[in-house]
């Protein structure tokens, strides 16, 4: 029985446990912080899966931690931003996994660490792009966000530098984001099927690894506390960087 499912998985029995073990981590970093699931898990996951084999099963940890960690929903939001962030995202979406698919796996798993880590240290920086608090600014930032996901699967850092960008009510941006989450995980779902990247395994791995990650979900939910809220976002940044820097090292040797 156990042999039938990691034949099913495509994984060695190590893999499965160092990927569950990568996957709670990451849902850990996500109850804490309210981001980064999917950038905590490539930046040590990689080292085990190539991004276009990784990218498809984070899809549905990201679907589980979104829907454990909704609240109110999407009353209030900017639907206009959210509707354009979203139009923009199917198109880079589908030029990012394009790209996925036809780069060599290593040269994929570096190109995806770089924008990691570029990514984590404009956040870092706390970099205000103006230019991003517009029509075209939204549009673009949209765009770069699917080929972000794309690539690595870390579109969700790029809307988070367009939100601070922009000077409206935090209220409203994350209801805006809820809804633009939704909406995109949608396209990106149809971009997968369609260049053939969510298949069977892949599907078979996001459910399967979705349990240990909505366990990590839940853990850094009940262990957050208020009065260190102000260092999360830094030290999960700093610490992105660090393993991002790791793993490019490594896969470069």
């Amino acid at each position: 029985m156990i042999d039938i499912l990691w034949n099913t998985l495509s994984l060695t029995p190590g893999q499965a446990v160092a990927l569950a073990a990568i996957f709670v981590a990451a849902g850990l970093v996500r109850g804490f912080t309210g981001f980064a699931l999917s950038a905590f898990g490539l930046a040590l996951a990689v080292l085990i899966l190539p991004p276009v084999e990784l990218i498809p099963v984070m899809w549905w940890l990201e679907i589980g931690a979104s829907l454990m960690m909704i609240r109110a929903g999407w009353d209030g939001a900017d639907l206009r931003a959210a509707a354009i962030l979203t139009a923009g995202s199917a198109l880079g979406v589908f030029a990012g996994v394009g790209l996925t698919v036809a780069l060599d796996p290593a040269a994929s798993k570096q190109i995806a660490l770089v924008i990691l880590i570029a990514l984590a240290a404009l956040q870092l920086s706390k970099v205000r792009i103006r230019a991003l608090d517009s029509t075209t600014g939204t549009a673009t930032t949209g765009i770069i966000a699917g080929i972000v996901t794309g690539l690595a699967g870390v579109g969700g850092m790029v809307v988070a530098l367009y939100v601070l960008a922009r000077d409206a009510e935090p209220r409203v941006m994350r209801a805006t984001l809820v809804a633009f989450l939704l909406f995109g995980s949608l396209t990106s779902l149809l971009t997968h099927l369609y260049y053939g990247t969510m298949n069977t395994t892949a599907a078979t791995r996001g459910l399967f690894f979705l349990i240990p990650c909505l366990i990590g979900v839940f853990l850094g939910q009940k262990l957050f506390t208020p009065k260190f809220q102000p260092y999360y976002r830094s030290v999960c940044l700093t610490l992105l960087i660090g393993l991002g820097v790791v793993s490019l090292v490594r896969s470069a040797i």
